[in-house]
């Protein structure tokens, strides 16, 4: 489904907001699709998994973000996210579950399964906007890796040992898309790494604490905000270090940051606290689809992720 679409084409669908919303609520319905239109974003709705699993087949490349409730007639919101998840070219698109219950075990379940984010009924327009934009953004960055970097030769596949550095947003999704170019699995690995190298910037060096993240996301500021600070002194001579080294059985990368660190225990697993903030899912993230191994280290402003090599195909004599 997927090949037959441009990148062009797939940028300029999701730039332009397609949403699948999967709500069986008329009512609910009418208000996400209101809210959402005032942002001149483009809404499907259907009121059934099943028949969203159909649009998905035929369409599902058109879609930024799907919308879905968990509890829907027939077939639920689990049982169709899972499909979705399961499905190699649908398993990239951001997934937004809409619940009115906030059960920390339905939670937990429902973000180990790949939720992307949890809103809670009655939905707040400012969040539901905010979450949106938030996973409209991240698909559209995750774009030029899913498309191309499966089919592309590239030579950093026979780098065996390298260094790398980089300061901004555009330059740390510049390497992860290059950098996937040489590991296994590029497509995972250059989404897992965008997640590692921007926590490095806004995190690390620029000193963006989590719960200042959460409101200029809610804002809609926080890019503006880290563009702002990297011109600043002392965070304009700051950089993020990436090491590659590869041997026989796996590529090892080393990202270091000029940070003070930060307490990143609490991160490494989705946690059903804060499911309903706007961010703080990126290192869980990482550590669950893009790497075998993911080691933080001393304070935290240096993290070690590794990608076991394939096996080498024996020859037949």
């Amino acid at each position: 489904m997927r090949s037959g679409l441009l990148l062009d084409q797939l940028l300029e669908a999701v730039m332009g907001g397609k949403i699948l919303l999967v709500e069986d609520e008329d009512i609910v319905a009418g208000f996400i699709k209101t809210i959402l239109a005032s942002k001149n974003l483009d809404v499907t709705r259907t009121s059934d998994a099943e028949s969203a699993w159909t649009i998905l087949e035929t369409r599902g490349a058109e879609f930024g973000t799907i919308l879905l409730d968990r509890h829907l007639p027939h077939m639920d919101g689990m049982t169709l996210m899972r499909r979705i998840k399961d499905h190699p070219a649908l398993c990239h698109i951001p997934i937004i579950m809409e619940t009115a219950s906030d059960d920390v075990n339905s939670i937990q379940e429902g973000l180990n399964a790949g939720a992307y984010y949890y809103l809670t009924k009655p939905l707040q327009p400012r969040l539901l906007l905010a979450v949106v934009d938030t996973a409209l953004t991240h698909y559209h960055h995750s774009l030029p890796t899913q498309d191309s970097v499966q089919t592309t030769t590239h030579s950093l596949r026979y780098l065996i040992q390298g260094i790398f550095r980089f300061h901004t947003l555009t330059e740390a999704r510049t390497l992860a898309y290059d950098l996937a170019h040489s590991c296994p699995h590029p497509t995972l690995v250059a989404v897992g790494l965008l997640e590692l190298f921007v926590n490095a910037v806004e995190h690390g060096n620029l000193g963006i604490r989590y719960e200042e993240k959460t409101k200029l996301v809610l804002e809609g500021h926080w890019e503006q905000e880290v563009e702002r600070r990297l011109m600043l002194s002392p965070y304009r001579e700051r950089h993020v270090t990436v090491t590659l080294v590869r041997d026989a059985q796996a590529v090892a990368l080393t990202i270091h940051d000029q940070g003070e660190g930060f307490d990143w225990q609490q991160y490494l697993e989705f946690d059903a606290k804060r499911a309903f903030d706007p961010n703080g899912r990126g290192i869980a993230l990482a550590r669950k689809s893009a790497f075998d191994s993911v080691r933080y280290e001393g304070k935290g402003n240096q993290v070690v992720v590794s990608i076991r090599q394939p096996e080498p195909i024996e020859r037949i004599a």
